[in-house]
C-alpha cells in the first residue's frame, strides 16, 4: 500500500514525525512538501533534528495570497498523485497546504485520512477554520485528537470514519523529549534561568494583520515583570518593520527556533503567551500556564481545566492573566496515551483501503 503524506508548515513537520515512522513500518510512504513553511528555521531543521526522511517531493511554492497558494499547491499535488498513484493520502491539520492536498485527492477519488480532524474555533474569519472544516467533509478518515473533536464533527453530521486516536503531537513531544532532558546546554545558550522569563509567540493573521492588536501586545508584555523570550516568526518580523514598531523593554527577540529548542524554552517559562495553537497545546502538556492572545481557541478543554486563558490583545487582560492565572495541582490526560501515530497506523492497515 502506497501513502503520500503531505506538509508545508512547522506544525505539520512535527505531527508527521511520529507518524511518518509508524507509517513506514507497514506501508510505502511517499513524503510531499509543498513549501509553504520554507526558511530554514522553519522547515529544514525540524526534519534535521527530528529525522523526518527528506521529502521526495518538494514544490517550493513559499508565500502568496490564500488563494494563489493553494491554487499553486493543487496544480503541483495534482502532478504528483497523477504520477503517484497513492491509495491514500494523508493530510494535517489546518494550513493551505492541508486544504490544497483535501481538494486534490478527493477529485481523484483518492482516500483521505485527516489527521487532526475535528477542531473548531467556530470563527470563520480565521483562514485556518475553513480549511479545515473543509478538509474534513473531503476526508473518508478523521482522526480526531480529543473527544472535543469527535463530538464537533457528530453535531456537524460527520459519524463515518471518525477515530478518537489521541495527539499525534503529545508523541512527538514523549519521544523527543527524551533528548532535551538529555541537553542541559539548550537554556544556557539564551542565558536563561528556569522560572525566570516568559515565552512570547506571534503569528496569526488576527493578531500581524491588525496593527492595534500587535502594538498593543507587544507594547504590553515590554513591560512585564521579568525577560519575555520571543522567537519572532518572519512575518511577524516583516510586519513590525513595516510598522516601526520596535521590541524593547522586557523582550528579548530571537529567532525562530527548531523543535528541541522550543520545547526546551516552553518547559522552563513561567507562563506562555501565544496564539498558536499548537503552542497551547504542548504548554498544557508539559504544565505551563498558557495566556492566549485570541478571543477564542480549538483547544477549549485547557481553557476548562484551568490551564489556558483567552485574553485577545486586550491589555489590561493580558497583564491580569500573568499576574493571577494559577493553575490546579493536577492535570487530565486530554491528547491521549502518546500512541496516536501508532493507532493512526493500525486503523488504515485494518482498513479496507489497505486490501486495494
Amino acid at each position: 500500500m502506497k501513502i503520500c503524506s503531505v506538509v508545508g508548515a512547522r506544525p505539520q513537520f512535527i505531527k508527521a514525525a511520529p507518524l511518518s515512522r509508524e507509517i513506514r513500518k507497514r506501508f510505502e510512504e511517499v513524503l510531499i512538501h509543498t513549501g509553504q513553511h520554507y526558511d530554514d528555521s522553519l522547515s529544514r531543521v525540524f526534519f534535521q533534528e527530528m529525522d523526518i526522511p527528506e521529502p521526495d517531493y518538494n514544490l517550493e511554492i513559499g508565500s502568496f495570497s490564500h488563494g494563489k497558494q493553494t491554487g499553486l499547491m493543487m496544480i503541483g499535488i495534482e502532478e504528483i498523485l497523477g504520477k503517484e498513484k497513492p491509495d491514500m493520502v494523508i493530510v494535517y491539520g489546518d494550513t493551505n497546504s492541508t486544504l490544497a492536498a483535501a481538494l486534490v485527492a478527493v477529485k481523484l477519488h483518492c482516500p483521505v485520512g485527516h489527521v487532526e480532524a475535528g477542531l473548531r474555533s467556530f470563527n470563520r474569519a480565521m483562514p485556518e477554520e475553513i480549511n479545515r472544516v473543509l478538509a474534513d467533509r473531503a476526508s473518508d478518515f478523521l482522526f480526531c485528537p480529543t473527544q472535543t473533536a469527535v463530538d464537533n464533527l457528530e453535531r456537524e453530521g460527520i459519524t463515518r470514519g471518525c477515530y478518537m486516536t489521541g495527539d499525534v503531537m503529545y508523541d512527538a513531544l514523549k519521544y523527543y523529549r527524551r533528548r532535551l532532558d538529555d541537553d542541559s546546554n539548550l537554556l544556557n545558550e539564551f542565558d536563561l534561568a528556569p522560572g525566570g522569563y516568559y515565552l512570547l509567540t506571534v503569528h496569526r493573521a488576527e493578531n500581524t494583520d491588525n496593527p492595534e492588536n500587535l502594538r498593543a501586545i507587544i507594547e504590553t508584555v515590554a513591560g512585564l515583570d521579568m525577560p519575555v523570550v520571543f522567537p519572532v516568526h518572519p512575518r511577524t518580523r516583516n510586519v513590525m518593520e513595516k510598522m516601526g514598531l520596535e521590541l524593547s523593554g522586557m523582550i528579548r527577540p530571537i529567532d525562530p527556533v527548531g523543535y528541541l529548542q522550543m520545547m526546551a524554552l516552553e518547559s522552563s517559562a513561567k507562563k506562555i503567551l501565544t496564539d498558536s495553537g499548537g503552542v497551547q497545546k504542548e504548554a498544557y502538556m508539559l504544565g505551563v500556564p498558557c495566556v492566549t492572545l485570541r478571543d477564542e481557541t480549538e483547544w477549549v478543554e485547557t481553557v476548562e481545566e484551568g490551564w489556558n486563558l483567552l485574553v485577545g490583545a486586550d491589555r489590561k487582560a493580558i497583564i491580569e492573566a500573568v499576574e493571577t492565572l494559577d493553575p490546579p495541582s493536577e492535570r487530565k490526560d486530554l491528547f491521549g496515551d502518546g500512541c496516536a501515530a501508532e493507532k493512526i497506523s493500525r486503523i488504515i492497515a485494518d482498513s479496507s483501503v489497505a486490501t486495494l
